[in-house]
Formats: C-alpha cells, structure tokens, sequence
C-alpha cells in the first residue's frame, strides 16, 4: 500500500463516488479556538465515507468472485456502501445487521436491492454470522474495516482534503474498526507528514484506544451509544499496525458531548450528522487534543440518522443548553389563577409550549389545582430567572430534574449556541 495506490483509487470510482465539500465554520473555529473546517462525508452517496472502500473493494475482485456474490457485516453505513457498490457492478449482495440497527439504514440497504439479515445484538456478533454464512454461500465477504482494499479507498478522503486545504495543520477522525482513520492517516502523512492526524472513540466504546495502550488489538466491554457507527467493540489486525505507526492520538468523548454536537451542528450550519460523524467535531469542541489556532479539519464521516432519534437528539440538547424547561405549581382552585402564572411567563418572554391543569390527583388537596407546564427558554440563567420571579410571587415551583436524569451530567458547561 502506497500513496499511489490512493490516487489510482480515486481515478477508478470516478462518477461513482462524490468528491465531497470542505466548509468552513466561524461559529466551530470561535468554541474550538482553531480554524475549523468540516469534511462533509455525510453528504457522500449513501450518506457516508464506507461507499469509497467498498466500491475499491469490489472492483478489486475477480469476475468469478463477483458472481458468486458478496456479503457483508454492518451497524447500517458499510451495509449502504456495499449495498450500492453491488448494485453498481450488477452482483448478488447479502448483508448482515444487528437486531438493533436504525431503521432507515436498514430499509435504505434493502432499497439498494441487498438481501438483509439481522442477527446479533451487536456489530462483533453480525459479523460472526456473516462469515459463516459467506462460507456456506461460497461468497466474497467484505470487511469493513480490515482489509487493505477498503483502507485505501476510504484514504482517498485524505488525498481530497490535502487537494482542497494543502497547509491543513491536523485532521480529526472517527475511529470505529479504523479503516477511515488509517487510509487517511497514510494517505496524508505519506504526501506530508507534518499533518498530524488524530482520532476520536466514544467512551462508550473505545477499543482502538484501549488496544493502543495495550500495544494489540484487544476486545473492549461496549455499553449503549448514540455512535452506533463506531461502536466496534475489536479493531482490525491491519488497521492497528496503520494507526500505531501513523496516527498521533486517539482521544475519548462521551454521549453528552455528542448529542450537544449534533444538535449544534444541524442548527447551525444545517448539516445533518450521525452521532459517530459528530464525534471528530466534538472533540475539538470540547477542547480533548491540545490544539489552539491551528487550521484544523474535523472529518463528519456519516449523516445516516433515524427520522425518530433525530427528534430526540433535539429534546435532549434543548434541555441540555436549558433551552426547555418543565415544571409543576400548586395554585389555588379558582378563576384567575392560571392567568396570573400566564402572565408572569409572558413578561419573561418564556414561550409555553404545554399546559395541564389537574384538579383531582393523589396529592392535590380539596380547593387546590396542580398545574404543569413546558415553556422554551433562552439558556439556565433565564430558567432560574423563572424560577425565581414565580417563587418570589409565592408560588410552590417544582422544577422537574427527571429531564436531567436520564442524561449523563458533570462534562461541564453546555456551550453557548447564539454565536
């Protein structure tokens, strides 16, 4: 594997792979205190950077190979990448998922006319299927991550940001399996090793990182996370020995991070990100690599996200950023009273988004009503100002903290959106 192979890769899937936008953020490089550029791969075909090694992959195979079909393992991007390589060449294409992969990635392979299967819990397990049911087919089976083909072509982001930013100080990437984070690590620092190149893992999977340390790929406990894309819970034999040689650093961010990034990412340069695409972001933003004033590159390797969780990505960093609140008050039970709490909320200039008034309940006393409301608000501060008028006013507020608890606290300030 050579830098040429990484050009000679881009010249063969021309018309079949986007050569995807560099965009820069003055809103990111201000949090991040480094000038920030996004690799827009989850505007890629199929909706992420996998298209480019599977498409290398395939073509890579002999004629034979390809009729008798190929298979593959994937949480939903690498499946997509395969799914429309196959239909692109014309060949039988077998995918197995696991049982709790997002819905759109699943309904998305099978519209690219893959035959899908899902076994397994998690990732580790659909791939342990899925080789052995390539064996008994006869087929190819194509690796998502560790395999020399697949590297190189999803290295070929690499040869694409030198192209579009040739005096780029640092590349941040995703690190699942490590085939993205490898290929691009090789491809950039063998055309200028200058670059440093860093990965990002979710605490909630960090096997690369964790197999770093240990100096050999080694098996990690996993626990539920919104980067499914990255949630591998052993890394490649191959992608290793790439990482080790060539890659700087592999940093940690968790969910909380997370969320805030994509959130912040749809709302303000209105790109739609998966949790592992957001990873590479968040870590600049949350200041985990030792970097200041750099012109610095945050790859957004994917932007596959169920139509469902994107609702809750939104409710979580809303709360998050204090931008919603919910709370309950004991009023008297007589005309007039609602409309006072109104009013104190309208001088606010909160916004009520929900109202409920419950004259009868279990801890509501005769001639009492429990009222409960969401209102939108502008950051904490304006919901202690809340707080505070109404508890000034008289009123009993109980702020509901289950908005909280089921999100993971203690990863400092949420950072400010209005830039």
């Amino acid at each position: 594997m050579n830098l040429n192979d990484f050009f000679n890769a881009r010249e063969k899937f021309k018309g079949i792979v986007h050569t995807t936008p560099l965009d820069h953020s003055k809103t990111f490089s201000h949090l991040a205190q480094n000038d920030v550029y996004l690799k827009l791969e989850n505007l890629q075909k199929t909706g992420s950077f996998k298209v480019r090694g599977s498409y290398n992959k395939l073509i890579s195979l002999t004629k034979e190979e390809l009729n008798k079909g190929v298979v593959a393992a994937s949480a939903g991007n690498h499946a997509q990448g395969v799914a429309y390589s196959s239909q692109m060449l014309g060949i039988p294409c077998t995918i197995v998922m696991p049982k709790g992969a997002p819905l759109s990635k699943v309904l998305a392979t099978k519209q690219y006319g893959a035959k899908v299967i899902l076994e397994g819990a998690v990732f580790d397990e659909a791939l342990a299927y899925a080789l052995e049911y390539c064996n008994s087919i006869g087929g190819t089976f194509i690796h998502a991550f560790d395999d020399e083909e697949v590297i190189i072509g999803q290295g070929t982001v690499g040869i694409e940001i030198m192209e579009q930013l040739p005096d780029v100080d640092a590349i941040v990437c995703p690190v699942g399996g490590g085939g993205l984070i490898a290929g691009v690590a090789k491809a950039v620092k063998e055309s200028n090793p200058n670059v440093s190149v860093y990965g990002v893992q979710t605490l909630a999977c960090p096997s690369m990182k964790q197999s770093l340390l240990e100096k050999k790929p080694v098996m990690v406990e996993a626990t539920p996370t919104m980067a499914d894309g990255i949630a591998v819970k052993k890394p490649g034999q191959k992608t290793f020995n790439i990482i080790k040689e060539y890659v700087d650093d592999i940093v940690c961010v968790d969910e909380m991070e997370i969320a805030r990034t994509m959130l912040m990412v749809l709302e303000r340069s209105k790109f739609l990100v998966e949790g592992s695409g957001a990873s590479s972001l968040a870590a600049l933003l949350y200041k985990k690599l030792e970097l200041k004033d750099k012109k610095v590159i945050a790859v957004l390797s994917g932007g596959n996200v169920d139509v469902n969780f994107i609702a809750r990505i939104i409710e979580r960093g809303l709360v998050e950023s204090g931008r919603y609140a919910h709370f309950s008050i004991t009023l008297k039970d007589k005309p007039g009273e609602l409309q006072k709490v109104l009013s104190v909320i309208t001088d606010l200039n909160a916004n009520v988004q929900y109202v409920n008034l419950q004259h009868i309940g279990k801890h509501i006393y005769p001639g009492f009503a429990q009222l409960e409301m969401s209102v939108e608000t502008k950051n904490h501060d304006h919901i202690e100002e809340l707080h505070k008028v109404l508890k000034d006013k008289g009123y009993n507020v109980q702020m509901d903290e289950t908005l909280f608890d089921q999100y993971p606290t203690g990863f400092g300030t949420p950072l400010e959106y209005r830039i």
